[in-house]
């Protein structure tokens, strides 16, 4: 099987490699720029900025490969809404070109897709759950969603949550990493505890992807933990696992902050169907954060 992975460079994308590496596939790693990522043979790189759709058609019909995963997107949120043409080209635009180049290629699309579709008005959710977006970001990732659900190309869809883990170059921050480091430097810090997430590890998205590749899944797929948790809870079992000061946290709600986008305040995932249909068995937050420090050290 030959797989091309948008987004390399990203944490997800980086995650998906080191997972592929290790299986029986041809891996196609495209991101805007150079790799940022070691290589020894076991996979192709090719520079891909996919807002430019001669070279998404060009690139894609060279390889034509059996499964595209697409985890390239402009994924802050407050970035989204103060530059909205750059947000729609990055995360509508270009799928509109993936799902041209599929359509020639007869290539199955995965697109990697985010909670922040829904309003959160009540969670966790399943994947029947109407969409209903608060945000820019949550509203050109929805309007994705219908492109690829529209096409006539085989699809699948994966949503997911919160997602935390180390990138190899350090490059992307995720709240874990904001919380330990802070503590480490002995700053207090202010988190919320009135938004409700099920965090998912970076290599556990990376496994329900390769899952729904591999068994030439179709349709939605909810990733994520199974744990409800707030941002508070997070950082005070990060504190607990890396044994620093809980003292230095400070519980507060959102209506405290004062930020670009909006955030829906419940999400979290039901992930019934994922576990069924493709054996997706994610690792407790605390087994979470058992692999990130390992390496970390």
């Amino acid at each position: 099987m030959k797989i091309l992975i948008t987004g390399s460079n990203g944490l997800l994308g980086q995650k998906l490699i080191k997972l592929l590496c290790d299986k029986d596939v041809n891996i196609i790693a495209t991101s805007r720029g150079v790799n940022r990522l070691p290589n020894d043979g076991q996979y192709q790189y090719e520079s891909l900025d996919i807002v430019n759709r001669q070279q998404v058609i060009d690139v894609i019909g060279k390889h034509k490969p059996d499964v595209i995963i697409n985890t390239a997107a402009m994924t802050n949120v407050d970035q989204c809404e103060s530059e909205k043409e750059a947000c729609w080209d990055l995360n509508v635009n270009a799928v509109k070109y993936l799902i041209e180049a599929c359509t020639f290629t007869g290539t199955h699309l995965l697109h990697v897709s985010t909670d922040f579709i829904f309003d959160g008005s009540h969670g966790p959710l399943t994947e029947h759950e109407e969409p209903n977006p608060i945000s820019y970001y949550g509203e050109s990732k929805l309007a994705a969603e219908k492109l690829v659900i529209e096409s006539r190309i085989k699809w699948s869809i994966a949503r997911t949550v919160l997602v935390y883990g180390i990138a190899h170059d350090m490059s992307r921050s995720n709240i874990v990493l904001w919380v330990k480091n802070s503590l480490e430097a002995g700053k207090a810090i202010n988190v919320v505890n009135d938004q409700w997430r099920t965090p998912t590890l970076a290599e556990d998205l990376a496994m329900g992807c390769y899952l729904i590749a591999i068994q030439a899944a179709e349709g939605i797929y909810h990733i994520s933990g199974e744990e409800m948790m707030t941002p508070y809870d997070i950082a005070i079992k990060t504190a607990a696992y890396f044994q620093l000061d809980k003292s230095l946290i400070n519980e507060t709600d959102g209506s405290k902050f004062t930020q670009p986008a909006k955030r829906p305040p419940k999400t979290g995932f039901i992930i019934n169907k994922a576990k069924s249909e493709l054996g997706y068995s994610p690792k407790s937050f605390e087994e979470g954060l058992k692999v990130l420090a390992s390496q970390l050290d």
